[in-house]
């Protein structure tokens, strides 16, 4: 085993014992690092050579830890809005002794406001739907950066609903990139030009008044 798979092996232990936060609902660390750490791994083939990427809804740090321990050489963001959730990550990263992550607590529409256009990179596995997930994440990336999601069999449902109105928030149309079979994809969009600064949107409005309707 590799030194990057033996962290990441001691991650999925750590979230295995941190119950409290309830970070996943995989059983055992066997069970996390094969179904949960090694999902992420595909999206290591989008990241930028250089630069400041955030994964947004962090959660228990997937896939932000697994981009940190993969490349040390880019400084990486965590960020959520739940304190217990943000003080199990900074335990953890502190456990594996990770120096180039940050961890913010905060809702992303707010954390954007003070951080426009900031990141080379913006990622999230699994927080909503493709295009409000398109909505949170354009915000934090500058023009000729890239934005990511972790997707499912309904992909194709959830990008067709948006009718290619992705200009909208400054990106291109998305790429549907399968792996592991025609069930998992990443989701990537080019961020083309500035979005517009009536984004972002009050908390919670993106999932509750579509941007493309």
């Amino acid at each position: 085993m590799n030194p990057q798979k033996s962290t990441l092996y001691k991650y999925a232990e750590l979230l295995d014992e941190c119950k409290i936060a309830r970070l996943t609902g995989t059983r055992g660390s066997e069970e996390i690092f094969n179904l949960q750490i090694l999902d992420c791994e595909p999206s290591l083939n989008f990241l930028p050579k250089s630069g400041k990427i955030i994964d947004v809804g962090s959660g228990g740090g997937l896939p932000g830890i697994v981009w940190a321990v993969y490349r040390p050489d880019i400084e990486v963001t965590l960020i959520d809005s739940i304190n217990k959730k943000c003080t199990a990550m900074k335990n953890i990263v502190e456990a594996l002794e990770i120096s180039n992550v940050n961890i913010i607590c905060s809702r992303s529409e707010e954390f954007s406001l003070l951080h426009r256009e900031e990141f080379d990179l913006a990622g999230a596995r699994a927080i909503a739907s493709a295009g409000v997930t398109a909505e949170l994440l354009s915000p934090l990336v500058k023009v000729g950066g890239k934005i990511l999601t972790f997707k499912g069999e309904k992909v194709h449902e959830e990008i067709s609903e948006v009718n290619n109105k992705w200009k909208i928030l400054g990106l291109s149309k998305p790429e549907i990139n399968f792996y592991g079979g025609e069930s998992k994809c990443i989701v990537t969009w080019k961020k083309i030009s500035e979005c517009p600064k009536n984004f972002p949107r009050k908390n919670g409005i993106a999932g509750t008044k579509k941007f493309w309707e």
